[in-house]
């Protein structure tokens, strides 16, 4: 099976079993990480409340409070346009919210940021073994960092001991079917010292690693930024193929799901690199009906539309010509 639909499968049967949430293809320090799940916190209801969006990360580390309105330019660190492109996502998630004092624009938090993050999961796939690239190098820079709870390989192959062996000794080793989304714990993942400083490792040649060290602090601060990137993305794709051939569907073992699959190719499908008129199954048309929100607010506790902590204003543009 081809990485993404084993990785698109691998998301569905994760999210059948989390209490969390989960998203694909996070950047995260020096590399990508193929899929992530956030554990709830203790406030994990009150997050869920606040947003269906990521909260910028720059509005949630200012000094903007809910008691007492800033001016919005003092609002963020930074240049002007900065701090107005996190002054209106801030907003546009119901995080902050606008008033007008002398005519100029004002703004303070809707809420306190919850207490949300209960733990980070990383999975790393490789469907394939024999082809797994440089992975412990991969591995290595999540140990060296910690800036994950536990990290877990997962992969289709079968998997010898030699295999394990040649991995860091606390990350998992998962074997997946995909077809039938069973999961095999060949190794349970050690738990990394997340609260501990950590080294990023940034290069490395033949008798050289260069490292940076990352405090305690800015290891929590990155954790936060991943978690709600996580929370605002989520993992399905955001478009379906624009063809006859296309459909809505998910794995074998949860064909109820909004995922790109070809009846033509009869698999799941990976829309920016196999559809489009280089396909010779291709017939241009309309996508498929599907609704992802919808699919994920029924799957997992994200809430597409919640009540919010009574700050989500409509008027935004409002304030598009008048930055005052």
């Amino acid at each position: 099976m081809r990485e993404y639909a084993f990785e698109l499968s691998l998301c569905a049967a994760l999210e059948a079993d989390s209490d969390g949430v989960l998203a694909r293809q996070l950047g995260s320090t020096g590399r990508i990480v193929d899929v992530v799940e956030v554990r709830p916190g203790p406030a994990f209801d009150a997050r869920v409340e606040l947003s269906p969006d990521a909260i910028p990360a720059a509005a949630v580390e200012s000094d903007v409070g809910v008691g007492r309105a800033r001016y919005w330019k003092e609002a963020i660190e930074g240049h002007p346009e900065r701090a107005r492109d996190v002054v209106d996502a801030a907003v546009a998630a119901g995080f902050f919210v606008e008033e007008r004092h002398d005519g100029r624009r004002y703004v303070r938090r809707t809420a306190r940021y919850p207490d949300w993050i209960g733990g980070l999961r990383a999975f790393e796939n490789k469907p394939d073994l024999e082809r797994a690239g440089d992975l412990r190098l991969q591995l290595r820079k999540d140990r060296s960092l910690a800036l994950f709870d536990e990290v877990v390989l997962v992969t289709g192959s079968y998997v010898t001991g030699a295999h394990v062996n040649r991995l860091p000794d606390p990350v998992g080793v998962w074997r997946f079917d995909a077809e039938d989304g069973d999961v095999t714990v060949v190794r349970e993942a050690d738990p990394l010292p997340t609260d501990a400083p950590g080294f990023a490792i940034r290069g490395r040649t033949p008798g050289r690693v260069d490292i940076e060290p990352v405090d305690a602090d800015a290891k929590a601060r990155r954790r936060r930024r991943i978690a709600e990137r996580a929370y605002g993305k989520g993992w399905r794709p955001d478009a379906l193929p624009a063809c006859e051939r296309a459909a809505a569907r998910g794995p074998a073992f949860q064909p109820q799901d909004a995922l790109p699959y070809c009846r033509w190719k009869a698999r799941i499908v990976d829309p920016a690199r196999e559809c489009g008129s280089s396909c010779a199954g291709y017939e241009p048309g309309d996508p498929p009906p599907a609704d992802a929100d919808a699919v994920r607010a029924a799957r997992s506790p994200w809430d597409p539309d919640p009540a919010g902590a009574g700050g989500r204003q409509a008027g935004l543009d409002r304030f598009a010509s008048d930055p005052e």
